[in-house]
């Protein structure tokens, strides 16, 4: 195994076992040293630091183990095995409930790597070359666990492996193959799109959202923008609204959410999809037609020079959404950027209630669900943030 030795100084936050290694902070490269292979990062002075997967990029190396610890035959099976106990513990895992998040990269101390469970599906994710190379030894192990009943492991990574690596992956079945998509959430029926849709097919981290919003739902007319898999409109269907609407710029999306809707509500008339831009149909609306609007927009800044352009779009996405809605009204806002931190989303959105002159309390502040942990020493893990607000 070659050896990475870091700069002087530049250990500190290895040592409160944050796991990422910036490009900056090593001194040399071992020649020959290949993309997705185990390293040792040493100190300047010889201190074995941790062991992980290099990578060409400003995280040069993401940690699996601290300190002078082998990673074994074993590693992943033990990593896998302790996600899958914290998901039961937290009663993740019942009956009306068989999707949920196993593996949340750092949050789970499995850098670079997102497994979703569908049923008996595992859709797997790799963010780094390490893992990506480990994938077949990570489907072994999932497929492995008794309790988890997996029988069927999808890789789907074309888009979320860095570019530069040149590893041209391709989505397709590690094991098994799987003719259906149904997946169950809280009760909830709802299509699982792991071949061609987003992410992994659907996002999983808002669940405990949709079910708080449910609540709000009953005798209120409710606007879903960005609906993608109509999650927030089939929970707002259950919590007994007057009407729904979903929006959402793709007409695949939108096929989505009347699907599941159908799946959960066939014939209900009282709801409607619209394929179009959000923005627009935001602007063209009746004033005081909604008086529960759902705001959750894809990343509006991805990396940091998006970030100046990503809160003015939160911004006045935010604005136009409390001039519209009715007196009375609740908005859910989201924002899932990463580099958009919990203080800038919440001062667009301030700031757009402001320009608004509408007044405006918040009852709930909320983030990522406990299947999408959070390593304390790894800060960067929490993204999802969001805001319940009451516009009087």
């Amino acid at each position: 195994m070659k050896n990475i030795i870091l700069k002087p100084r530049k250990e500190e936050s290895i040592l409160r076992h944050h796991p990422w290694v910036f490009s900056g902070a090593i001194s040399s490269l071992p020649e020959n040293i290949e993309e997705g292979e185990l390293v040792k990062v040493l100190s300047s002075d010889g201190r074995i630091l941790g062991t992980g997967h290099f990578q060409i990029g400003s995280i040069a190396v993401r940690l699996l183990e601290f300190g002078d610890r082998e990673i074994g035959d074993d590693f992943f099976r033990k990593r896998l095995a302790s996600a899958f106990l914290l998901r039961q513990s937290l009663g993740l895992i019942r009956e009306d409930n068989t999707c949920f998040r196993l593996v949340h990269g750092e949050g789970d101390f499995l850098p670079g790597l997102v497994i979703d469970i569908y049923g008996d599906t595992a859709v797997v994710q790799a963010h780094s070359p390490g893992m990506h190379f480990e994938r077949q030894r990570i489907a072994e192990a999932l497929t492995e666990m008794p309790e988890a009943r997996i029988r069927n492991v999808y890789y789907k990574s074309e888009t979320t492996l860095p570019y530069k690596a040149r590893l041209d992956p391709q989505n397709d079945y590690i094991i098994g193959r799987f003719d259906g998509n149904i997946a169950i959430e809280n009760g909830l029926r709802f299509n699982i799109d792991w071949l061609r849709g987003q992410k992994t097919g659907f996002f999983v981290d808002q669940r405990e959202n949709r079910a708080l919003l449910e609540k709000f739902a009953k005798g209120r007319t409710v606007l879903n923008m960005f609906c993608y898999t109509g999650g927030f409109s089939v929970y707002a269907m259950r919590g007994g609204a007057l009407s729904v609407d979903s929006v959402d710029s793709s007409a695949k999306a939108a096929s989505l959410t009347d699907a599941n809707i159908e799946l959960n509500f066939p014939g209900d008339t009282r709801h409607k999809t619209h394929a179009t831009d959000a923005f627009r149909y935001l602007a063209e609306m009746e004033k005081d037609r909604y008086d529960l609007i759902i705001l959750d927009p894809p990343a509006f800044a991805k990396h940091r020079s998006a970030l100046k352009n990503g809160l003015i779009g939160y911004r006045k996405l935010n604005a136009k959404a409390f001039e519209k809605i009715k007196s009375g009204g609740v908005l859910f806002t989201f924002s899932c950027s990463q580099v958009v931190t919990r203080e800038m989303f919440r001062l667009a959105v301030f700031t757009a209630a402001s320009q608004s002159g509408r007044k405006v309390r918040i009852l709930h502040q909320l983030t990522q669900p406990a299947d999408h942990p959070v390593d304390i020493s790894h800060p960067e893990g929490e993204y999802l943030k969001g805001l319940v607000l009451y516009v009087e």
